[in-house]
């Protein structure tokens, strides 16, 4: 047994440190881009989980006679090394903060609203208390659509209690990603919901067809039928049609930052093209925004493996154009919304580069304020679960969108102040 166990122990010890040098270095060769993207995740995401776990196991080993051997002592060594050096993980995650206050000043709106629910930070230790929380209340499986006779369908996360003296409450419709052929509403987007939701807002997790059965660009066209419907159906849930703003990550970052710049793109909207699909505010995570990735910053499987076969049915090369029109960064205008956009700094999936070439378009031209978060550390889809990285983050971008929707009250209350005051005159 003891035998056993100091094997047990070294094999433990050599997971732990293959697994650091994962996160700190991942692959981007196509054949381990996948599975190294995900070990780095668990890694970077949830080291103080991992770092419990193997004390744990390494204590239990160690009372089988681990230690009796050489193996077990090499594998405690490497253990003790890998859980040090993983420190740096944590903090960097600990020291995540992002502040609006530039955007409260640039807006010239004070933060009124200072005593807001924050996230449960029980949430961090326990990541399956994430589906449920206190004053929150959710409504799954509501068709938004039917597309060839398949239903679209659509979560809500609500505030259990009803808005008092029949107000209206702002909406957010949140997209998945997964590459545009894989992932749902069931597990993506789960934190950010609750959250907004327990502070007043209705969040809507919807679904949209997947390649390789749906082909570009069914995927935005379903995201604007979303945004057409939950505007059409307002009434059922209380929400402000004048304001509803869209979020997603990965493939869903690339449709939320699509659906935000092509609301007067009418051949996105095939059978619906009267319908508004505007959005009063956009923020994509880790998206794809230059498909024809002219700088060459992409990993090449994500063109080779799914865009050219999968997505699009042709390589770029031979449809270039095409490329071009799905791209956001080709799509910034001078009318887009407000954009915060967040990245990791160590997404192996998508580099950030491709976040920070996209900012500065949108910047030289849109009227409203475009803000780039940064994650030191951060991989892709890192607020996919609650962490120490993610709290901040939500909490933040609650602060920007209940921003944005406060100051967008204000400009339509001293428009209707003006037009009283002309028709008086």
């Amino acid at each position: 047994m003891s035998i056993a166990a100091a094997v047990l122990l070294l094999l433990l010890g050599a997971c732990a440190a293959a697994g650091l040098l994962n996160a700190l270095f991942p692959r981007r060769v196509w054949w381990a881009i996948a599975p190294s993207w995900g070990a780095a995740f668990v890694t970077t995401e949830l080291a103080p989980h991992l770092i419990l776990i193997s004390t744990l196991v390494a204590a239990l080993l160690a009372a089988l006679g681990a230690l009796g051997h050489a193996a077990g002592l090499v594998g405690l060594v490497l253990l003790a090394v890998t859980d040090l050096a993983a420190v740096p993980l944590i903090t960097s995650a600990r020291r995540t903060r992002l502040s609006t206050g530039s955007l409260l000043e640039e807006l010239d709106i004070g933060d009124e609203h200072a005593e807001i629910p924050r996230y449960p930070t029980s949430h961090v230790f326990f990541p399956w208390r994430m589906f449920r929380r206190p004053g929150v209340r959710v409504v799954r499986g509501v068709e938004f659509a039917r597309v060839d006779g398949r239903p679209l369908l659509a979560d809500f996360y609500l505030p259990a209690e009803a808005p008092a003296d029949g107000r209206r409450r702002p909406a957010v419709v949140q997209v998945h990603g997964g590459a545009w052929v894989l992932g749902s509403r069931r597990e993506q987007g789960i934190p950010l919901l609750t959250h907004l939701a327990a502070n007043g807002w209705v969040g809507m997790n919807i679904d949209y067809r997947l390649s390789p059965w749906a082909q570009w660009p069914d995927h935005v066209v379903d995201v604007k039928r979303a945004i057409a419907w939950l505007r059409a159906n307002a009434d059922d849930y209380a929400v402000d049609p004048s304001f509803i703003a869209i979020t997603g990550g990965s493939a869903g970052g690339h449709l939320t930052a699509l659906a935000a710049l092509t609301a007067d793109d009418r051949s996105l909207q095939p059978g619906f093209e009267d319908a508004d699909t505007s959005v009063a505010a956009a923020v994509p995570f880790y998206g794809v925004y230059d498909l024809l990735d002219e700088a060459r910053v992409h990993a090449p499987a994500l063109h080779d493996t799914i865009l050219a076969p999968l997505v699009f049915r042709v390589r770029r090369q031979h449809a270039p154009e095409r490329y071009r029109a799905a791209s956001p960064r080709h799509r910034v205008h001078p009318g887009a919304p407000p954009f915060l956009l967040l990245h990791g700094t160590r997404d192996s999936l998508v580099p950030i580069a491709d976040a920070r070439a996209f900012v500065t378009a949108l910047r030289e031209v849109s009227r409203q304020p475009v803000l780039l978060a940064e994650m030191v550390g951060g991989q892709h889809a890192f607020d996919v679960i609650p962490s120490w990285r993610t709290v901040p983050v939500i909490e933040a971008i609650e602060r920007f969108l209940t921003t944005t929707y406060e100051q967008r009250r204000r400009d339509a209350a001293g428009l209707g102040a003006e037009l009283e005051d002309a028709l008086t005159d």
